[in-house]
């Protein structure tokens, strides 16, 4: 038995290390292959992803998890391995819901909040899809995402081969969602592959949902940006009402105000300040742009629905008589 445990202890840790870089470059040559980056990659945009791929991954989590399995003996000295009883089904489980539950509130408040919305707004900027999309983050809203500091943690008390185990898993579903490969369309095509799909598309994200959260308009009825924050469960977005399953893609993404701030600004607002003038990044600029702004669109479109109806009302009708 514990040889057994050893061997998938060994498969996780080496696709924890090397096995999940391998399958984002194997899906980032796949994209560049299919001409997903031809003519919407400028070299600022090159930059923000770039960056946005490699900062966390060599500085902010490995300095993160560091700092944490440091730290954690000083605070909690008899507590390491304290959970290493608990079986690993319930460990993965428990895991998997208190990690994505959090993470999805922590997006959502991001797109609620105006002052919030600023550190997420770097996710939402490119005018494409891709495997890139998955980290291109601020680096402020990296690191205060309970992810990394979760998972620093439950290695610490134990509980590390579930925990890494929900990370690959949860990180292979994001990746793919954010993707430009559709790999949900023939669910949608094939009469008998319905039934998966209806059951996919309501349990984890899919490109055609989260595809969906990225749209730069929700006029088609397909972009849904108030919602579908689901990131790895989009079982979440069904519980507390934020889901729209279209099955169908945007025709454009992004933010439709988007002025290409620099990267820096993009990377690290608000240390550094974006050059252009009215973007949200900019030295006193707004904390939301009235076309971000849910709340302010939703009453501006009543205003000019009152505005037109008193208007047709002060026509004077004719009549035949």
């Amino acid at each position: 038995m514990e040889a057994t445990i050893e061997f998938f202890r060994k498969i996780i840790e080496n696709l924890n290390g090397i096995g999940f870089p391998f399958l984002v470059f194997s899906i980032g040559i796949l994209e560049v292959i299919f001409g997903l980056y031809q003519g919407k990659w400028p070299k600022n945009e090159r930059w923000v992803d770039i960056s946005c791929f490699i900062l966390p991954r060599l500085v902010v989590q490995p300095a993160v998890a560091y700092f944490s399995l440091r730290f954690l003996p000083f605070i909690f000295s008899d507590a390491k391995n304290v959970f290493s009883w608990v079986p690993f089904f319930w460990g993965f489980i428990i895991i998997a819901i208190a990690d994505d539950l959090t993470q999805y509130w922590y997006h959502r408040l991001h797109h609620q909040i105006p002052w919030l919305w600023r550190f997420h707004r770097t996710h939402h900027s490119a005018s494409y899809m891709g495997m890139a999309m998955a980290s291109r983050q601020n680096v402020i809203y990296t690191i205060f995402f309970s992810q990394i500091y979760l998972t620093a943690a439950l290695v610490y008390l134990g509980l590390g081969i579930p925990a890494i185990t929900v990370r690959i898993i949860k990180s292979t579903i994001t990746t793919l969602a954010h993707s430009s490969i559709p790999w949900d369309k023939p669910l949608y095509k094939y009469r008998i592959l319905n039934p998966i799909a209806w059951v996919l598309e309501r349990l984890i994200s899919t490109p055609a949902t989260h595809h969906a959260h990225h749209a730069a308009t929700t006029d088609d009825g397909v972009g849904h940006y108030k919602g579908n924050f689901g990131n790895m469960f989009f079982l979440w977005d069904v519980i507390f009402g934020t889901a729209l399953i279209s099955r169908k893609y945007p025709k454009a993404y992004g933010i439709s105000h988007y002025a290409g701030d620099q990267w820096t600004a993009q990377l690290l607002w608000p240390i550094f300040k974006s050059k252009v003038e009215g973007s949200e990044l900019a030295p006193n600029g707004p904390m939301v742009r009235i076309e971000d702004d849910y709340e302010a669109l939703a009453k501006r479109d009543k205003q000019k629905a009152t505005v037109a109806s008193t208007e047709l009302e002060a026509v004077p009708s004719f009549s035949n008589n």
